[in-house]
């Protein structure tokens, strides 16, 4: 064994003293290297692990409108669980799955069914820079300079079996396995739920409503208007109204005047029975109920076009909170 020592200890120096030539030469080019070229490295790192959490676990969202108030303002910054439906494999590009499906009450991200895309690329370079800003940066904007609505926030009202309608912006309930409608607040009381609902119209402005709404049918149809009808249609109504409302009470008249045109019945059956929920769906609402662009106006939304659960605000100080 003696006779190998020298041999051993001669390659066991050889091999350290050529590692530490390796970190040496390691250590001097990276003196020489440009710090603009090191700053940037690092900056692209920091963006790659900021979109991967974004991308996949965790993203920033900012809230737009008031359509979830009292809930959420606007301008409140909040984190969206992406991990818990299954995050998208690749902005705008597939989903990976999910550990479970949104549930009712839940608040939800998802695609805006009415969005008009300006193209892919467009689309997945505002994403990105939405994601590396943290929501700070949004080039997805209107004329005016407001944020375009590619993505909204609402509460899952209804889900898979139910029958949902909407009675003078008051919202119904027919879950599986009842054979009644409930109210909303009676329903709540049973499921336990404790989300609040804001109201901004009252019974006297949908009396105007509806004399408007067939005070406008008749006249579409050339009929004459009946007086008492048309001085009530003259009365003000909250700047918000309920085009919902509106428009299915027109549906009820043009059907009532045209009993023989399918489109008119369609559209008043429509109206009074509202929707039924399939497997695979929900049906999302604003909490602010007389101020939201909701599945009033788009029907139920898939769920592989959900996006994630709100969880909690971060942003302003004064909110930090979990979301309910």
């Amino acid at each position: 064994m003696d006779k190998w020592y020298p041999a051993i200890q001669a390659f066991t120096e050889a091999l350290l003293t050529r590692s530490k030539r390796r970190r040496l030469l390691k250590q001097e080019r990276q003196k020489l290297k440009n710090p603009i070229v090191d700053w940037l490295e690092a900056f692209l790192w920091a963006a790659g692990v900021v979109l991967v959490i974004n991308q996949y676990l965790f993203q920033a969202y900012q809230i737009p409108s008031e359509s979830m108030m009292n809930t959420l303002q606007v301008s409140d910054r909040i984190f969206v669980n992406k991990f818990v439906y299954g995050p998208e494999l690749l902005p705008g590009i597939g989903k990976l799955p999910g550990v479970r499906v949104p549930a009712r009450d839940n608040v939800i991200v998802f695609e805006n069914p009415l969005y008009l895309s300006r193209g892919p690329i467009f689309d997945l370079t505002q994403r990105i820079l939405y994601m590396l800003t943290l929501s700070i940066v949004d080039i997805d904007r209107d004329q005016y300079g407001n944020p375009r609505a590619h993505f909204l926030i609402k509460r899952a009202v209804g889900v898979a079996g139910d029958r949902i309608r909407i009675v003078e912006g008051e919202v119904q309930l027919m879950p599986a396995g009842l054979d009644r409608w409930l109210s909303e607040p009676a329903f709540k009381q049973l499921s336990g739920a404790t989300y609040q609902t804001r109201r901004l119209i009252g019974p006297q402005d949908y009396t105007v409503i509806h004399a408007q709404a067939l005070a406008d049918a008749y006249k579409s149809a050339g009929l004459t208007v009946d007086q008492s009808v048309a001085r009530t249609a003259q009365g003000e109504v909250n700047a918000y109204g309920d085009e919902y409302e509106r428009v299915g009470t027109r549906y009820e008249a043009l059907h009532a005047i045209y009993p023989e045109q399918r489109d008119a019945a369609d559209n008043w059956q429509q109206f009074k029975l509202g929707w039924y929920i399939p497997a695979g769906w929900v049906f999302p609402m604003g909490d602010n109920r007389d101020n939201s662009k909701d599945a009033r106006y788009f029907g139920p939304v898939r769920v592989r076009n959900v996006l994630g659960k709100a969880m909690f605000i971060y942003w302003p100080i004064d909110r930090i909170g979990a979301i309910n």
